[in-house]
């Protein structure tokens, strides 16, 4: 998901998670409706503040934390780019047409 729509996604979550409204999420974020709702449709993009009030507001809590694996997103992007180019230069070979035994019915 673009960085840009990630503010958005979140701020979906926090709120479907706690049960709010949009104007009971903004009122206890300190907020007007109308700029939550342009945060949370993508139209305007959070400060770290304002998310911050939201997850209070909430009752969650935002963290950041450093990424575990260590992975960078976009060279990791480019490798499985170039793995599926490579697979999609193989020669392509039809497979044999499977064939199963008889199945015999069973008599009493």
């Amino acid at each position: 998901m673009p960085v840009e729509r990630e503010a958005s996604r979140l701020i979906s979550e926090m709120r479907g998670r706690s049960g709010l409204s949009q104007a009971e999420l903004a009122r206890a974020a300190d907020m007007p409706r109308s700029v939550l709702n342009a945060y949370e449709r993508g139209r305007r993009e959070p400060g770290v503040e304002a998310l911050a009030r939201i997850a209070a507001a909430t009752g969650m809590r935002l963290s950041v934390e450093e990424d575990p694996t260590g992975l960078d997103p976009a060279r990791a992007g480019r490798i499985l780019a170039q793995v599926l180019d490579l697979a999609e230069a193989l020669p392509h070979r039809p497979r044999r047409r499977l064939t199963y035994p008889t199945v015999l019915a069973r008599t009493g």
